[in-house]
């Protein structure tokens, strides 16, 4: 299995292109199954659906749910496709196996006012908190995934205009307005913290850490929940999070969702249209609580 899977993973990598990340996953999703095998002594260019199938009820049985189930049983789909191609297997396991159901899960959002209480968290007197105050502000702002805002360049920064130019997936180009708020931070940090951060050095990043190299998305998401838990936020916070945050509140103020969508750089409307079930729930609530027969 362990040859199968290198030789899988080197297709993906020089045939199909895919990212390192790509590839991590794909190699978490398949070492389940791998050791699985491995438990039952079982050779993978053998097996039947029957064996998968006791593979998925294992699954279910430590506790992973249908959604995490799918994407494993999604990654073992693809691994066999390629044994097929290469004239590994004489018939596929999966050919009869049907995934699990998934509803799609509503996003996490944060109350105005707990995006208030995060975006106040950063301490302003400091390089790294001024940086940090900068970050969050153009998060909320511009609804950027947090790929787009670490590798935020200085030459995507239109701060006279205010507005931010940003290639998202599928190498689309899309502007964002910044708004006042954000821009203000943004000036200021750029003019206050970033020299202190860069050393004399050079970068084309905006967001640097003390090493004046840009921050990973990892070491931000660190950076968040912190924020989160010193502002006594009870959610679970991620950057989507405030990404999710930036696009319901705009709905809830009334933007079009076509606008919406531009701004947060989905391919297709019905991606976006995900936010209005979070605002039908708030206007929801508000013909309760004020309609005579509500």
């Amino acid at each position: 299995m362990k040859t199968l899977l290198e030789g899988f993973l080197s297709h993906l990598a020089l045939e199909k292109g895919l990212s390192e990340n790509t590839l991590a996953a794909y190699a978490r999703d398949l070492q389940d199954f791998e050791t699985f095998l491995h438990q039952k002594g079982l050779d993978p260019r053998e097996i039947g659906p029957e064996v998968v199938r006791l593979f998925l009820e294992e699954l279910y049985h430590r506790g992973l749910s249908p959604r995490s189930v799918a994407r494993k049983l999604s990654a073992l789909r693809t691994f066999y496709r390629f044994l097929e191609l290469e004239g590994l297997v004489k018939k596929n396991p999966l050919f009869l196996v049907e995934g699990p159901k998934t509803g799609r899960d509503l996003p996490k959002v944060l109350t105005a006012e707990e995006v208030e209480r995060l975006l106040a968290a950063p301490d302003p007197s400091t390089p790294q908190g001024l940086r940090d105050r900068a970050m969050l502000e153009t998060l909320y702002a511009t609804g950027l995934r947090v790929s787009e805002l670490v590798g935020l360049t200085l030459a995507q920064l239109n701060l006279e205009v205010g507005f931010v130019r940003v290639t998202g997936k599928g190498a689309r180009e899309r502007v964002v307005p910044l708004g006042e708020v954000a821009r203000d931070w943004l000036e200021r940090y750029l003019r206050e913290a970033r020299p202190r951060l860069l050393s004399g050095r050079e970068s084309p990043y905006v967001f640097l850490n003390r090493q004046g190299r840009p921050l990973t998305r990892q070491r931000f998401w660190q950076i968040i929940r912190e924020y989160a838990r010193q502002a006594g936020l009870k959610t679970p916070i991620s950057p989507h999070v405030l990404r999710h945050s930036f696009a319901t509140h705009l709905l809830e103020g009334g933007a079009d969702l076509r606008a919406v969508q531009l701004m947060l750089g989905h391919a297709s409307l019905a991606t976006t249209q995900i936010y209005t079930h979070l605002d039908l729930q708030n206007l929801r609530r508000i013909h309760e609580r004020h309609h005579p027969r509500g």
